[in-house]
């Protein structure tokens, strides 16, 4: 148990990391390409342009680090005042503080953070303004002088001490050997906390005494992933040697790293080949001289050759050492998929990935199988989620809705992945969950979906059924309406049940809360709180336009008494899976009687202006009639 805390803790830490510089990346590329363009030894050496250089790692990157790590904490507060104390570990160094400004960034949103909570309900009315702007300027103003005169000196000495290794490890030529560390934590979602956290400040470092810096091609060097995409092109089985080829395009071409980590996952002795190839290709670099003038983001083969001093040694070193590392990984690779006997799953590969990066990734949709057309003469559509109590209710009633107004005749009910009819011809489901429902229905047309709420599927969906207008399945439309009428909204949304202006430092709090409240309500036993937890880290229950819906496992049904609802404010946020969620529905259905309010919840909230005057409704009762309106 302590082993896998410590594991979350290690994924959060490298993920918030990740957040606070990935919004930023276009920033470096611009700072990237005028240094490689203009500084002495550019293409197009200019005095006068290449003086933007300097200002620019030295400002302009750390303080929108820290202005990011600060709203991440506490939204656009957090940020100003995350920035101000940024300034202090800026001015108090010579060298770039990409990691000062990792400290002092969501240091500084904490700080305000926890003024804003300690005042809460303690302002006057009319003085608002004025204790918001003089608590931000008076925090900030001495957090930037505890960082100039504190955190900006250590900074100095780690980063001191990291240079004095790097040249340790040059001199002695065991470089390579950083390798070991920097590509399984790749696979951790630590690769921009190292590269951007540590290797890019001490390599502008060594960029502004020496031209160019090796620790730039550390982490950014796409070869080990491309050999690894390439063993699986010819020796992979399946789904997985069928999508390879796309994802070594998109991993090398693209600089998209994460994408190969599914098929590593996949096969855990792979990493072997990872860092072996990591190693070549920094043997490599050493040997021949290479290295960057900018930092590569992303680690794309094209922002490498962009970021490559303007001499033929340069190019041959950098080209050399990226394929050298391909080479290696590839043989390697390739020994260990002939050899090995494990089942190939890329699917669950992407699930656990997602997983271990604590949030939803930009690339797992990658992975899903490809579908030929929509299937002719539709007449059902299933929305599926593991309970079908909750998130696929929410969804069946906006396709309904769609499908009526485009007077389309086609059955659209929800269930529970494992209670699918095996003659649905449409399922629609959470991304996650694809794989399974697949498994269900392989025959049936699959449709994956991130935001249950707006997603452009529904829209698409209905412009592709528009061409073939179907008959109705008449005992299926009974059944829904029958369903969704076997109760009334009357005694299932009541007003000691919707809570205002509530904090959160988690999702775990909050959903637990909800649970509670369904306890005290006599809607569930006391186990469907825990069953409600186990379902989010399933699948989030994050439905999109920051709303979220926690109910129980489809096994936790008989531990619902009967249906009910709590409705929970949260005007600040709650993250949910890098998610931030502003309204929280708690949900315990028993037979259908849930329903019809669902439905309506959900139309509600497919509206963020709906949204909007829900999250600032003074009062239950007001906020009770935004939803019943719809």
């Amino acid at each position: 148990m302590a082993q896998s805390n410590i594991k979350v803790a290690v994924q959060k830490f490298g993920n918030f990391l990740s957040s606070m510089v990935m919004p930023n990346i276009g920033a470096f590329i611009a700072w990237g390409l005028i240094t490689a363009l203009f500084i002495p030894t550019g293409f197009f050496p200019n005095e006068s342009l290449a003086k933007l250089v300097d200002p620019m790692v030295k400002y302009l990157l750390p303080l929108l680090i820290g202005y990011t790590g600060g709203k991440l904490v506490h939204d656009q507060r957090g940020g100003v005042v995350g920035a101000i104390a940024t300034m202090g570990v800026i001015v108090g160094s010579d060298i770039p503080m990409f990691l000062g400004a990792m400290i002092m960034g969501p240091l500084g949103g904490y700080i305000i953070k926890k003024f804003d909570q300690f005042i809460e309900g303690k302002v006057k009315t009319g003085f608002e303004m004025l204790i918001n702007n003089f608590s931000a300027g008076i925090l900030g103003g001495i957090l930037a002088i505890l960082a100039f005169l504190g955190v900006s000196p250590a900074v100095d000495g780690f980063t001191g001490a990291l240079v004095v290794g790097v040249d340790w490890m040059v001199a002695h030529g065991l470089l390579p050997l950083t390798s070991i560390l920097i590509e399984p934590a790749k696979i951790l979602f630590l690769n921009n906390a190292i590269n951007h956290g540590i290797l890019s400040p001490i390599g502008a470092e060594q960029i502004r005494t020496n031209g160019q810096s090796i620790l730039l091609l550390l982490e950014t060097n796409p070869g080990p992933g491309l050999g690894i995409l390439l063993a699986y092109c010819f020796f992979g089985k399946g789904t997985a040697k069928q999508s390879a080829p796309g994802a070594a395009i998109i991993h090398f071409i693209g600089g998209i790293h994460e994408i190969y980590f599914p098929y590593v996952l996949m096969r855990p002795l792979l990493i072997i080949a990872a860092i072996l190839g990591g190693m070549s290709g920094v043997f490599t670099f050493v040997l021949l001289g290479g290295g960057l003038q900018a930092v590569a983001s992303p680690g794309s083969i094209l922002a490498i050759l962009a970021a490559t001093p303007g001499n033929a040694g340069s190019y041959v070193a950098n080209i050399s050492g990226v394929l050298v590392a391909a080479i290696v990984s590839f043989i390697v690779g390739s020994l260990i998929l002939k050899t090995g006997k494990q089942t190939e799953d890329l699917d669950e590969a992407a699930r656990k990935m997602q997983e271990m990066k604590g949030k939803k990734s930009s690339v797992a949709g990658s992975f899903t199988k490809q579908q030929g057309e929509v299937p002719a003469s539709v007449q059902k559509i299933v929305f599926a989620c593991d309970a079908g109590m909750g998130s696929s209710a929410m969804g069946a009633s906006l396709l309904r809705k769609k499908v009526k107004q485009a007077d389309l005749n086609i059955s659209v009910t929800n269930t529970a992945i494992s209670n699918i009819p095996s003659d649905a011809q449409i399922v629609i489901t959470q991304e996650e969950l694809t794989p399974r429902a697949q498994n269900k229905v392989p025959d049936a047309y699959h449709i994956s979906v991130d935001n249950f709420l707006s997603s452009p599927e529904y829209d698409k969906l209905i412009d592709q059924l528009k061409n073939d207008h179907t008959t109705s399945n008449e005992e299926e439309e009974k059944k829904v309406s029958e369903q969704n009428n076997t109760d009334s909204n009357d005694g299932l949304l009541k007003e000691e049940n919707v809570f205002l202006n509530q904090h959160f430092s988690s999702k775990e709090e909050a959903i637990r809360f909800a649970g509670s409240v369904l306890v005290k309500g006599g809607y569930v036993e006391e186990n469907y709180v825990e069953a409600m937890i186990e379902r989010d880290n399933m699948t989030s229950t994050y439905m999109g336009n920051d709303v979220a819906i926690p109910h129980g496992t489809e096994e936790a049904k008989k531990n619902v008494l009967r249906s009910g609802f709590t409705v929970i404010q949260v005007p600040e946020g709650v993250d949910f899976d890098g998610e931030k969620v502003r309204l929280i529905f708690g949900i315990a259905g028993k037979d259908g009687t849930h329903l019809e309010i669902l439905s309506g919840i959900a139309i509600t909230c497919s509206d963020m202006d709906n949204i909007e005057k829900m999250v600032h409704a003074k009062s239950a009762k007001e906020l009770m009639a935004i939803i019943q309106s719809n």
